[in-house]
């Protein structure tokens, strides 16, 4: 360990953009053995690990670094799975400058350790190799239904088998997984490692019914009747509008809805969108993660041009710095200090172009954060033949939560405890369902904690 002086911080490869941008393959190759050694082997062992600690799921991170330094693949593949209940895909898409890497006592001068790409190896290797995670062989004879088959579902799912608690999952997709699945691209994260996943809680006992949706196909009473508790993570699907005219023009589309449906054409499922982008003029309005995702799969579908605006810097986006250097490297145009106005139609209600303001940031707000103010008269136009908005996403509450007793906060996040449980008793919930759209390493670990929780109540 602590070769930080003789080794440099060194990232995974990437494809090359010409052949990247043809195909929605991930982007990013594993390291081989050598390369996760020696990255790993650079750590510094800190007392007080500030990845481990800057880590929502709080991983075993020098632990696992260690491990993989000393060539004990079990050992790191164990621990790495101790914490995480994937962490082959939380390696791929956490953001990990924001998270454990930005903690990285490194990061100050010599390059935080490559954290993500070593739990990535750590699992591919291991799976490679034929180790797989552990569940418990005892059943305790209790079950818990889970209502989405998302994140913080799939990750209550796998603690919950781990304490031989029996689980079956209700989803009203073909295919679970959720947003890992429909709403983030492939070549962020490839579908057959969800699918991998998938396939070890089926093993492990966990059964899935796809295509039923709760309060549609099913009853939540059916639940709370036939089930010792119910965990709900139905994630914060409902995109923001964007309050501007003629928003619900044909060509406007909001960003999941538009993930959802490339993903569906690229799985040969049935698609409601139809959304095509193909030698068209795109415009993306926003500037997080899932905006990246829209901009570079729009450059995947082969449009003619692909814009990006967005009111503030690159500093100041939400999103991942690296998805910002994907999307720039592959092609994407980007336009800061602007703000859209309004949407300019033709007399068919097509939008053909978004006349934007450019802006700058004034005085700090009382979180700290400069506040965005318009600069007069500096309207003009963008061209668009089709305009995605990525503004965020709210919360859906669903029928059956009233008539069962599940309250909801002023923005319709479902109330819980300090034990995840909701104000009706043997309900539990968690991730975006309960805290708004945020990322899905804590979407991940609420339905952790939530399953500790139930096992603890079974007792």
């Amino acid at each position: 360990m602590l070769r930080f002086f003789d080794l440099e911080r060194i990232d995974a490869k990437k494809r090359d953009v010409v052949v990247r941008n043809k195909d929605f393959d991930e982007i990013y190759e594993v390291f081989k053995v050598a390369k996760a050694g020696e990255q790993a082997d650079r750590c510094i062992q800190c007392g007080d690990p500030y990845c481990h600690n800057g880590c929502p799921l709080h991983n075993l991170v020098p632990h696992w670094l260690k491990a993989t330094a000393s060539n004990d693949l079990e050992f790191a593949f164990d621990l790495s799975n101790e914490t995480s209940p994937f962490p082959e895909v939380m390696g791929r898409i956490c953001p990990h400058d924001r998270l454990c890497e930005g903690s990285c006592t490194l990061n100050d001068g010599h390059g935080a350790i490559t954290i993500g790409s070593v739990e990535t190896f750590i699992s591919e290797e291991g799976f490679k190799k034929g180790l797989k995670p552990k569940f418990a062989e005892v059943k305790v004879g209790k079950k818990v239904a889970i209502v989405g088959a998302g994140p913080a579902g799939l990750s209550a799912a796998t603690f919950l088998l781990r304490e031989g608690v029996d689980v079956e999952i209700f989803d009203k997709q073909s295919r679970a997984g959720g947003l890992l699945t429909y709403g983030i691209p492939g070549f962020k994260l490839d579908k057959h490692v969800i699918a991998r996943r998938v396939k070890l809680l089926k093993e492990a006992g966990a059964v899935f019914h796809q295509n039923v949706e709760i309060g549609k196909d099913k009853t939540f009473e059916e639940l709370t009747e036939n089930f010792d508790a119910v965990f709900i993570g139905v994630g914060a699907v409902k995109g923001r509008k964007s309050g501007l005219n003629d928003d619900d023009a044909p060509n406007a589309h909001l960003a999941m809805e538009f993930l959802v449906d490339i993903q569906k054409k690229i799985f040969d499922e049935s698609r409601t969108e139809n959304i095509e982008v193909k030698e068209k003029n795109v415009v993306v309005i926003g500037g997080g993660d899932t905006a990246m995702d829209c901009v570079r799969t729009s450059l995947r579908e082969k449009a003619k041009s692909v814009k990006c605006l967005y009111r503030r810097d690159a500093h100041n986006m939400p999103g991942s710095r690296k998805e910002y250097i994907n999307a720039k490297e592959e092609g994407v145009e980007f336009e800061f200090y602007v703000s859209p106005k309004s949407l300019v139609t033709n007399d068919k209600g097509k939008i053909i172009a978004v006349e934007m303001v450019k802006t700058k940031l004034g005085e700090a707000d009382v979180s700290g954060r400069q506040k965005v103010e318009e600069i007069a008269g500096s309207n003009y136009n963008v061209d668009a033949d089709v305009v995605i908005f990525a503004l965020g996403f709210d919360t859906i509450e669903y029928p059956f939560f009233a008539s069962n007793g599940i309250e909801t906060d002023k923005w319709g996040g479902v109330l819980v405890d300090e034990n995840y449980q909701t104000t009706k008793p043997g309900i539990y919930a968690g991730g975006d369902c309960h805290r708004g759209a945020d990322l899905v390493v804590t979407a991940v670990r609420d339905g952790r904690e939530a399953a500790k929780a139930m096992v603890k109540s079974f007792s």
